[in-house]
């Protein structure tokens, strides 16, 4: 066994690459995979038929480079945009809905966007047509403030 690996380094730094992309998939903060390259680099130094200790200098080197250089890019670019941005429902809160059927504290229904959304209002019963704005939504109903503008123009 030790002598076919002693002959296939290649196995080893492959086992390597896929051991530290597997980690990387379970802690997914970049750094794993960074030494994965270094792995790859060593692997493909096996294969030009560098000796072991090369390998061994290419896998630090590569590694250390690519946690100093690329890291910080690559998380600088997968960091873009707002640090509050909002997604799926979070994005309708303070959006405004137009009432399609009177909203009560038991229920009615608002447009939010192009989609038809169940409703509830805290503050009275708010009349069809009127708009208003999302305040809350919980579970798949959508909790309604009246706005100051009250009709449509």
């Amino acid at each position: 066994m030790f002598e076919w690996l002693g002959e296939n380094w290649w196995a080893l730094w492959l086992t390597v690459f896929l051991a530290f992309a597997a980690v990387e998939m379970l802690t997914l903060d970049l750094f794993f995979i960074m030494l994965g390259g270094g792995a790859l680099a060593a692997l493909v130094a096996d294969f030009t038929g560098a000796d072991l200790w090369l390998q061994i200098v290419v896998f630090c080197v590569v590694s250390l480079l690519m946690i100093a250089f690329v890291r910080p890019v690559t998380l600088k670019h997968l960091h873009k945009g707002p640090a509050e941005q909002r997604t799926n429902i979070d994005r309708l809160i303070g959006e405004t809905a137009l009432v399609m059927e009177a909203v009560s504290s038991t229920g009615g229904l608002v447009k939010i966007g192009g989609d038809i959304w169940s409703a509830r209002s805290d503050s009275g019963v708010l009349a069809e047509g009127q708009r208003v704005i999302v305040a809350a939504i919980e579970g798949a109903t959508a909790v309604v403030a009246p706005q100051s503008e009250t009709a449509i123009q």
